[in-house]
Parts: structure tokens; sequence; C-alpha cells
């Protein structure tokens, strides 16, 4: 039985550590506690292993590939075999750093090892990242694997209160766990799991919010709804009902609007992100 450090009850962020694993709490302006569980090395390493297994097999597959157009290259042209080499020096590279990059941008944190070991890249904001973070925590990467297979990473995973390499300090990322327990909102991507989080009635949009209370949300009021919208799914139905009725009480208070009773209260959330962004004051 794991017991819990003793947690600060101020607002901002903080990190939990139990026997098992390491949490990392983030409290909302709604005053909701969105807790991640950090991700290990020994996850990670998992992750890593299957990456580096696909890439080598894609490369091989290349290689392979280009070695049967080399012969007919080389009878128009012989500078087409010295373009081969050059190309095949290239694609190791690009491979590796493209591999990570691409996949963590465009899957939302995630490769193909890192889906498989159930873990995931967010920002420390506890949002997705964007291509530009997978960007810059790939591009150390390089250094990180100094002198040979994450030496240097590794020992910045044991040596950091948040297990994040170079990678993650440098682009203020956090490698998290993406399992769902009792008493603590999960972090996901936007996988639907009709067995534990339906979706909520598809109520057309037949309410137009004033502008004047909308313009009274501010930056963070958004990124906490942003927030709950993305990880809604994944979240026990119990949990995400809870979040989502305290949520709209507090967004409705700051906007001077008596809650909703006739509309779903994520419906109502979505309306005042959909709301907000359209004001086009907030990016």
């Amino acid at each position: 039985m794991a017991f819990p450090v003793k947690k600060s009850h101020k607002s901002g962020c903080s990190t939990m550590e139990t026997h098992t694993e390491m949490r990392f709490s983030i409290d909302t302006p709604e005053l909701v506690a969105l807790e991640f569980p950090l991700a290990g090395i020994g996850s990670r390493f998992i992750a890593i292993l299957i990456d580096y297994g696909l890439q080598f097999a894609a490369f091989i597959s290349l290689v392979l590939g280009m070695m049967l157009f080399l012969p007919s290259m080389q009878k128009y042209e012989a500078t087409s075999a010295k373009w081969v080499i050059a190309i095949l020096i290239l694609i190791p590279f690009l491979l590796h750093w493209g591999y990570f990059t691409l996949f963590e941008g465009l899957w939302h944190g995630q490769t193909p090892g890192k889906r498989v070991a159930k873990i995931r890249v967010i920002q420390q904001s506890g949002r997705a990242i964007t291509l530009f973070e997978s960007l810059s925590r790939n591009f150390v990467r390089a250094i990180d694997f100094l002198p040979s297979f994450y030496v240097v990473g590794s020992i910045s995973i044991f040596t950091t209160s948040r297990n994040q390499r170079l990678g993650d300090l440098v682009a203020g990322t956090l490698v998290v766990h993406e399992g769902q327990t009792r008493d603590h909102v999960p972090v996901g991507n936007t996988r639907l799991f009709t067995q534990i989080a339906p979706q909520a009635p598809a109520l057309p949009r037949v309410i137009s919010l004033p502008t004047d209370a909308l313009g009274r949300l501010s930056a963070a009021d958004l990124q906490a709804i942003e927030t709950f919208l993305e990880r809604r799914l994944d979240m026990t139905l119990e949990v995400r009902q809870s979040l989502a009725t305290r949520m709209v009480a507090s967004t409705a208070a700051r906007m001077n609007l008596p809650p909703p009773t006739a509309m779903h209260p994520e419906t109502f959330l979505e309306e005042v992100a959909y709301g907000v962004r359209s004001l086009g004051r907030l990016r």
C-alpha cells in the first residue's frame, strides 16, 4: 500500500510522490485538481525499444528498395550512385528525428511505442503538445542519447522531480501514464470508451451566449474548459459528470449568468469555448 507525501494546497502545479509512482498535479482556475501519473524509466524504455525496432525495420526496407534500383540507375548516369549513397547517409537522421517529431506532434504526444506502453507526452499545463513542443524535445534527443543509449537522458530522468529528460526540460513537457484511477482524473487522447464515458447528448446549438458575458472570461478560464473537453473521454463517468457540473457552476458565475438548466453541462462548456474563441480576443 502506497503512502503519499503530504501535498501543498496552494494553487498552481505540484508533484506528489508515492512509493510506487510519482504524480503531477495541476490546480485549474476552477479549483479542480488534475493529477497525472508520471511515466518512469521502465515504461519509457519499453516504448523506445518498440520505436527503434520499427525504425530499424523501415530503414532496412528502404535500403533494400534502393539497392534494387541502383543497378538500373548506374546505366543512365554515373552520378546516380553518388546520390543514392548521399540519400542513404541522410535517411537515418531523417528517420530518427522525423519519426519522433511527426508522430508526437500529430498523434497528440504518442509514438507507436508510447501507445503500446500506454504513455503520452503532454505540456506542463496538462494540455496536449503541439508540433513545436515535439520539435523542441526531439531536437535535444541527440544530447540525451550520449554517450550511448540515453545515458544522459536516464540520469536526467532519475535526478529531476518530474522524471524529465533534457528534451522535456527544454520543451516544457512531461511523459505521463494513460491509466485510469478511481480518485484522480487521468490524461489521455480523444479515444472513445463508451463503457465508462458515453458521449454527451448531441444537442444543437440553439442559444447564443451574450458577448459581454463571454468577455468576462480570461485565457485561464478558456484553458481550463478546453483541458476538460480534451480529456473527458478518458475519465470515469462519475469523475466526468462531477467535474462538468462544478465547472459549469464556476463558469456561469464568472459570466454573471444563472447556471443553465435546459442544457447538458458539457454542451454548455462547448458553447462557452466556441463563443470565446469566436470573439477573436484570445489566441
